[in-house]
């Protein structure tokens, strides 16, 4: 067996890796037990909407003019799942497709004046949720968190070509 030289990223000179036990869970299993925590919170009844409906409103409220291919890239959902959430949102007055006037493939999403009344509910419960979850967090550490959430995001949303 040939000894580690300790010059390999990640590998201590004895060829075992940096982290330690100790050093508790990954970011992403961090990242998901945070997630799972705001899925239990965010009920139907809560938000007056299923989470997946509140988060496609929301977008539709922050993007206007968005189209339906957009969102769900956005969204990182796949095309029937976003006609299906949106077929909902149609259906409870919350939203409306229209063709796109310059390209009549695409739809362009339209939030109506019950949408903005439902998302504005839903966002005090997010705001009361996002308030018990973080409750140990100072909004100094809110707001690093958020910006650090975004940046990694941000990251993502590039070609993967330019991340290489």
């Amino acid at each position: 067996m040939i000894p580690r030289s300790g010059n390999i990223p990640g590998e201590d000179a004895m060829g075992g890796s940096e982290k330690r036990k100790e050093d508790g869970p990954g970011l992403i299993a961090l990242l998901t037990q945070m997630s799972k925590a705001f899925y239990r919170r965010s009920t139907e009844e809560m938000l007056g909407m299923r989470l997946k409906e509140f988060l496609i409103l929301s977008h539709v409220r922050d993007h206007p003019g968005v189209t339906q291919q957009e969102l769900g890239e956005a969204m990182v959902m796949d095309p029937n799942t976003v006609v299906l959430l949106l077929n909902e949102l149609e259906s409870r007055g919350f939203t409306i497709r229209r063709r796109d006037a310059e390209d009549r493939r695409r739809h362009v999403l339209e939030m109506t004046p019950a949408g903005q009344d439902a998302v504005a509910r839903a966002e005090k419960a997010r705001e009361a949720i996002e308030d018990e979850v973080f409750a140990e967090l100072t909004a100094e550490d809110r707001e690093t968190l958020r910006r650090i959430l975004l940046r990694a995001l941000e990251g993502q949303a590039r070609p993967v070509t330019a991340r290489l």
